[in-house]
């Protein structure tokens, strides 16, 4: 069974950066699709920015230029580098792992606040 395991969300001033770390684990990394989504109060999830095995990266509109998504195979983690901040970018943060067989996971989340 795969676990997907959140960490490094806090508080942060607008303009301030933060990383996100996705622990996974119970299953082969470079077989699934590794994803960041978010889901702000009274709003439905979204997706941030994903990533392939082999390295290819998507982003949402609103984060292109200022997060980076990035895996590391050997410690079967993904991060997100988020710079220049934005009250707009507070939210709870998700890992998903996604595989090409429909299989879906989801991390419990970590919480980003960005303050004005």
């Amino acid at each position: 069974q795969v676990q997907l395991v959140e960490s490094g969300g806090g508080l942060v001033q607008a303009g301030g950066s933060l990383r996100l770390s996705c622990a996974f684990s119970g299953s082969i990394f470079s077989l699934y699709r590794m994803g960041w989504y978010r889901q702000a109060p009274g709003k439905q999830r979204e997706l941030v920015a994903t990533i392939t095995s082999g390295g290819s990266t998507n982003y949402d509109d609103s984060v292109k230029g200022r997060f980076t998504i990035s895996r590391d195979t050997p410690k079967n983690t993904v991060y997100l580098q988020m710079n220049g901040l934005k009250p707009e970018d507070t939210a709870v943060y998700y890992c998903n792992a996604n595989r090409d067989t429909g299989m879906r996971y989801w991390g419990k989340g970590t919480l980003v606040t960005v303050s004005s």
